[in-house]
């Protein structure tokens, strides 16, 4: 009886393109540095990549003719990991900050409040305001509306309004954005 070897160690990486023998298309459009592009045969594609000493990479394979690249195909995976990693650093994360009240918050304290608001809008982040009713409070359902409407009102400059208050279960939610950076 044969033991099997723990899970981890023959792990199988698969290649994202197809490369060399493994290109199945009769004939490709080849591209590449100091080659001729141009649709040709398989066969005289593998032919040019190794007399250059390099790799035939097909890039696009839904292409009719699929396209193939004469490259070194480890280089071509740094390159293609490094344009990866930098899209992927200037995706922006939307973050969103909460800021909870109640139904009878004072006037200080929404100041306080407002000023943090402020200040997450500068820097970017989305606000999520939402009014807490505790108990039988939800029978202040306006003065909700009133209090986000307010607030919302109050940062007019710095965010615009996502979303209308909306009750979902015992809260009362608003969504603010940040306004676009004004081009001086």
């Amino acid at each position: 009886m044969a033991l099997r070897p723990p899970s981890g160690r023959f792990r199988v990486v698969e290649e994202p393109y197809k490369i060399n023998e493994r290109i199945t298309a009769k004939e490709v459009r080849l591209v590449g540095e100091n080659i001729e592009a141009g649709v040709v045969d398989i066969n005289t594609a593998r032919a040019i990549a190794k007399a250059q000493n390099l790799d035939l990479v097909e890039i696009a394979p839904t292409a009719v003719p699929p396209v193939c690249k004469v490259v070194d195909y480890s280089k071509f995976k740094y390159e293609q990991k490094k344009k990866q990693k930098e899209i992927k650093a200037k995706a922006q994360k939307v973050v969103i900050k909460e800021i909870r009240f109640g139904p009878n918050t004072d006037d200080h304290d929404f100041d306080f409040k407002l000023k943090h608001a402020i200040n997450f809008l500068k820097e970017g982040s989305k606000v999520k305001a939402y009014v807490h009713f505790v108990g039988r409070t939800i029978v202040f359902k306006e003065r909700g509306v009133n209090l986000l409407n307010k607030f919302s009102e109050a940062l007019a400059d710095y965010g615009k309004l996502e979303m209308e208050p909306k009750l979902e279960g015992k809260r009362m939610t608003i969504i603010l954005a940040p306004a676009p950076a004004k081009s001086k």
